[in-house]
């Protein structure tokens, strides 16, 4: 745009390309598109990147699903993992992801993992107090005194 701008000034190409710090050509490609698409087509505009491969129909699918729970998918457990969420939009929708990419994917429709509420049905509250208070105080660092010698 400045380029253009400097051109409506009266500057010369090659003026330009030293103010700008870039060659000729560049600036006399920029003056080209200005000239066939318009000076709007000089803006810059961020690449389009690949279309999602899940439409906003199924993308809006999500959150319901994985409130069904991982279980209702055939796992183990009731947590989400990037994995699982991966095999089960695979799945679902037949589309395949990469479960790194499924953590973009959760926070587009605003689902962050989370810790599973439900606690091991094996977990013995009684024995995790009573090491709490015996045990933990034992293994607790205490800050080490120092010993200044008395002067006589």
């Amino acid at each position: 745009m400045r380029a253009w701008e400097l051109h409506e000034a009266g500057w010369k190409q090659k003026d330009i390309a030293t103010a700008l710090g870039v060659s000729e050509g560049a600036v006399s490609q920029w003056f080209k598109k200005a000239k066939t698409q318009g000076v709007q087509a000089l803006r810059h505009q961020p690449p389009p990147g690949a279309k999602p491969r899940l439409s906003t129909e199924q993308m809006a699918q999500l959150p319901t699903l994985l409130a069904k729970g991982a279980e209702a998918f055939g796992f183990h457990g009731d947590v989400w993992t990037t994995e699982r969420v991966a095999q089960m939009i695979l799945h679902v929708f037949g589309v395949s992801y990469h479960p790194a990419h499924c953590s973009r994917l959760l926070r587009g429709v605003k689902y962050s993992l989370q810790k599973p509420i439900q606690k091991a049905t094996q977990r013995d509250e009684v024995a995790i107090q009573a090491w709490k208070e015996e045990r933990w105080p034992a293994l607790k660092k205490r800050p080490k005194r120092k010993i200044v010698p008395l002067s006589l």
